[in-house]
């Protein structure tokens, strides 16, 4: 029987941040699945992190030591991801100049992390079925398969079930893959993470930026916005979100004013798209709204002041030059 391992500080299990109950219940999962070599599927919504948490279920377990491989089965083309996964001999078609060891043998003794796997085509659906059943692969153009001490760990953000009634994912592959299963929550089930993560972010980026970051935390609107937003991209769709505050914050803390007009719309804050006639100004009396409408029309005049020049252009305007940046594609000048 295969003993659990208890996780230290060092290890990526510590980084999965969080207190929700969705997030302890993850970890305690985590460390029940990490020692096993059996296959692991993880289901998730796109941006939850599921890449990150293979790469825990990787470190937690005896193959730590060896290599992880990660590929997205939906960024290879359909004609070279066999070659890709399971290699080829020269010759083997017109491009094979030589010899290729497939990211499979590449992962030997290791984890092969399999993002995506819901857009795996039907002919390597066929060669990665053999591998799971009997822990062989056999190159392109080759007369001899090789042993493959692989521990495969597939994700998707698609339903597999409805994929295989539909004909494109096949139904035994689906039984080979779904042995241990880890269900991520979106990060709006996650209730209390989001400040969390947010500060998180705030720091990375501090270390990432150095000096071009002045906020250390989070204002108190910031952080009500933040918690009231729904995070379709989740949490990789935050981390942005804060990248982005960070940089165009020229304060001690970020308030809501740093915030994409997105976010700010969930709490009936977003700012006017237009600046407002003399009958609307009597209306809306938000100075926040005031700003971000003076601001677009100061970098407005000063990228025509300096004919489009932008490091002139954040001169003029007192700012720097990758804050001009974000706020050029913010406001789509």
């Amino acid at each position: 029987m295969v003993g659990r391992r208890v996780p230290s500080p060092s290890d990526p299990l510590v980084t999965l941040v969080g207190a929700s109950p969705a997030m302890a219940a993850l970890r305690a999962s985590l460390c029940k699945v990490a020692p096993h070599r059996a296959t692991v599927l993880i289901l998730g919504e796109s941006g939850t992190g599921k890449e990150m948490v293979a790469r825990a279920v990787h470190a937690l377990s005896p193959r730590a030591a060896a290599p992880f491989v990660a590929v997205n089965c939906g960024a290879i083309p359909a004609g070279l991801i066999e070659s890709e996964l399971f290699g080829h001999l020269r010759g083997a078609f017109t491009d094979a100049v030589r010899d290729r060891v497939g990211l499979v043998e590449q992962a030997a003794g290791g984890t092969l992390f399999l993002d995506e796997i819901g857009e795996l085509p039907a002919p390597s659906q066929v060669k990665l079925l053999r591998v799971l059943q009997d822990g062989h692969v056999r190159r392109l153009g080759a007369d001899a398969d090789v042993v493959a001490d692989v521990r495969v760990v597939a994700a998707t953000s698609r339903a597999l079930e409805a994929e295989v009634a539909a004909g494109r994912f096949r139904e035994d592959l689906l039984f080979r893959l779904d042995v241990l299963t880890l269900r991520l929550p979106p990060l709006r089930g996650r209730v209390g993470d989001v400040t969390l993560l947010a500060r998180h972010f705030l720091a990375g980026a501090r270390a990432r930026l150095g000096a071009a970051v002045s906020a250390r935390d989070l204002e108190p609107d910031a952080l009500a916005a933040l918690e009231t937003y729904a995070w379709p991209g989740n949490v990789r769709e935050l981390e942005n979100t804060m990248e982005r505050a960070a940089v165009l914050c020229e304060a001690d803390a970020i308030d809501a004013a740093s915030l994409p007009e997105r976010v700010l719309a969930a709490r009936g804050r977003a700012p006017a798209s237009s600046l407002a006639d003399a009958g609307d100004e009597a209306e809306d009396l938000s100075i926040k709204r005031a700003a971000r409408r003076t601001e677009e029309t100061l970098i407005r005049r000063a990228l025509e002041r300096t004919d489009g020049n932008r490091t002139r252009a954040a001169e003029l305007l007192e700012i720097s030059q990758r804050a001009l940046l974000y706020k050029i594609k913010e406001y789509g000048i």
